[in-house]
């Protein structure tokens, strides 16, 4: 175990550090997530190995990184889960640096504890390397210390509703309703992929092409299922929240789990548009529009049917998609 004098880990819970700018945000989002035990504020892989405070950090020049200790139920939240919503608040593409806040201790960062962790945190920064536009400037160390911030840093948040955060509201809310387990998902190899997706899967999903309209599988189903990503399996929308649009291609008004897609700026063609990826297979799925006229709550996901697989309602406790049923009926 890495150096970490107060914590000791106990039976059926395992623990990751991450380091996400200010630690009093990043501390409250963590703990919002279904699963988390514990989230505390703290330092961690400095240069000086003994007790180390709030005031020599912001200092300088000790090396240490604000930073949390995350203790989850791995039987409730896999680690690919919080890795991936931990990406979803913070910009990998700047070094020293979160929101308004700029000094080394604010360098991002994933700190492992032992070598089962490491193998998910190195699999899942690729995948986020992968679709950085902006350069990649999360460390990624085995820990090497970390000490407990000062008794006023813990639960800041709660202790001042209205203090300093650099993540949004919004971002807080979603991760309280994460549905989706991104552990159960995994993107196949490029020769699986290419054998087992149709030419117009693998251009859609994989290359970013765009399916004609009316042209494709889903844009009038009317059926009870639930539409899965096709590459891992991994569940994005139900039929519920799929509506009668004049675009051509299935449309939803939301995700199952919108925390389950990745939104990125789309400038190609022209046009200003919000691209949508999926999560763990990082595949094109479509975009994301507001104030569509047609759309029940203004909100238009316009998605490929072949980025899609459809799974009948009845067939859902066979496909292992039981627990999904609730958002359908």
């Amino acid at each position: 175990m890495a150096d970490d004098p107060t914590y000791a880990k106990k039976e059926g819970e395992d623990v990751i550090y991450l380091a996400g700018g200010c630690f009093w945000g990043l501390e409250k989002y963590m703990e919002g997530i279904p699963g988390v035990l514990d989230a505390v504020s703290g330092y961690a892989n400095g240069k000086i190995g003994e007790r180390v405070s709030y005031e020599q950090v912001c200092a300088g020049g000790t090396g240490y990184k604000e930073t949390v200790r995350v203790v989850y139920d791995p039987k409730r939240v896999s680690l690919e889960t919080l890795l991936f919503a931990f990406f979803k608040i913070i910009d990998p593409g700047v070094e020293n640096r979160q929101g308004n806040d700029v000094g080394t201790q604010y360098q991002t960062g994933i700190f492992y504890a032992d070598a089962a962790s490491e193998a998910v945190v190195r699999r899942v920064a690729a995948i986020e390397k992968g679709r950085a536009e902006d350069g990649f400037h999360v460390l990624i160390e085995p820990l090497a210390v970390f000490h407990e911030a000062e008794e006023y840093h813990q639960d800041y948040l709660t202790k001042h509703p209205n203090g300093y955060c650099h993540i949004s509201r919004e971002e807080m809310d979603e991760a309280k309703k994460i549905k989706v387990d991104a552990g159960r998902y995994r993107k196949p190899a490029a020769d699986e992929l290419k054998k087992r997706l149709t030419e117009r899967q693998f251009a859609v999903t994989q290359r970013n092409a765009t399916e004609p309209p009316f042209d494709n599988e889903y844009y009038d189903n009317e059926e009870r299922g639930i539409y899965v990503d096709v590459v891992t399996g991994e569940p994005l929308f139900s039929s519920k929240d799929k509506y009668a649009s004049s675009c051509g291609w299935p449309a939803f008004t939301k995700g199952i789990d919108d925390g389950a897609m990745v939104r990125k700026e789309d400038a190609s063609y022209g046009m200003r548009r919000t691209e949508v990826r999926s999560r763990t297979g990082d595949s094109h799925l479509g975009h994301v529009f507001t104030r569509d006229r047609e759309s029940p709550n203004g909100v238009r996901y316009c998605i490929n049917s072949a980025a899609l697989r459809f799974i009948p309602y009845e067939e859902m406790d066979k496909e292992g998609y039981g627990e999904f049923k609730k958002y359908v009926e």
